[in-house]
């Protein structure tokens, strides 16, 4: 299936949702510390949301193969790399932890897509290195987008940072086509050649998330069968935005 190109007039609907969704994930963010629940956080946004009169896009949102996801928000907690559980998750985030909260945002049909990484109290230091590495390797990421480059140029750029920095991505997940779904068409991994991989064309909308762990990058899937983990149990970090590709570069939707 080929990548979607978006009208001017979708890409003025993206804007306004990437900011809602900016706003939406920063107000959670503010509750993030000791003694929260994820299940506390999944409502907060639940309850913002409703409030803009938009649809959480990943709440009962289905891959093939699970049965549907049930919070809308997906917070992952230090060796969990993705969509960790947060409905009916009781568990109290504790000082050291490490946070990813990742939310998806439908406004009048169309999605936006971004994640916030965060820390709970006083971290270690490796994680603040993990932290830091992951948000340098989504701007260079971001700094490749241009119509002309490909999703091998991203890939390429955000590798080297991490590799530079004495960490690994996660490359069985990376960035996708968002919009019209939640995920479309190009898959855009987290490493890469340069000039690999597919052509970027104006009106094109990505979500870039480079998944950064100290680990050795290989994951599985928990007993819920969503949240993915590190096979050897190291911290995991995720950054991510939607960037719409222009003929002269990007423009960042959800900031």
């Amino acid at each position: 299936m080929l990548p979607n190109i978006y009208t001017k007039e979708e890409i003025e609907i993206l804007r306004e949702g990437g900011k809602r969704l900016n706003f939406i994930l920063h107000e959670v963010a503010e509750h993030v510390r000791e003694d929260v629940t994820p299940d506390e956080l999944n409502k907060i946004a639940k309850d913002l949301i409703k409030e803009g009169g938009d649809q959480a896009s990943f709440l009962n949102y289905t891959v093939e193969g699970q049965r549907p996801y049930p919070s809308a928000l997906c917070v992952s907690i230090n060796d969990e790399a993705v969509h960790g559980l947060s409905k009916d998750n009781f568990r109290k985030l504790q000082e050291g932890d490490i946070v990813n909260i990742d939310l998806g945002l439908t406004h009048k049909g169309l999605v936006t897509d971004k994640t916030l990484m965060l820390g709970v109290g006083k971290l270690k230091s490796e994680d603040i290195n993990l932290i830091e590495t992951t948000k340098l390797a989504l701007e260079a990421g971001i700094e490749e987008i241009k119509a002309g480059k490909t999703t091998g140029d991203i890939g390429n750029a955000i590798e080297k940072i991490v590799k530079k920095r004495g960490f690994n991505v996660v490359k069985e997940l990376g960035g996708h086509g968002v919009g019209h779904n939640v995920h479309e068409e190009p898959f855009v991994p987290n490493y890469g050649k340069k000039g690999d991989g597919d052509i970027l064309k104006e009106g094109m909308v990505l979500a870039l998330e480079p998944i950064v762990t100290s680990g050795s990058g290989k994951i599985y899937t928990a007993e819920d069968g969503h949240t993915y983990k590190s096979e050897d149990g190291k911290n995991v970090a995720q950054w991510e935005d939607t960037v719409l590709v222009t003929k002269s570069g990007f423009e960042i939707l959800t900031r």
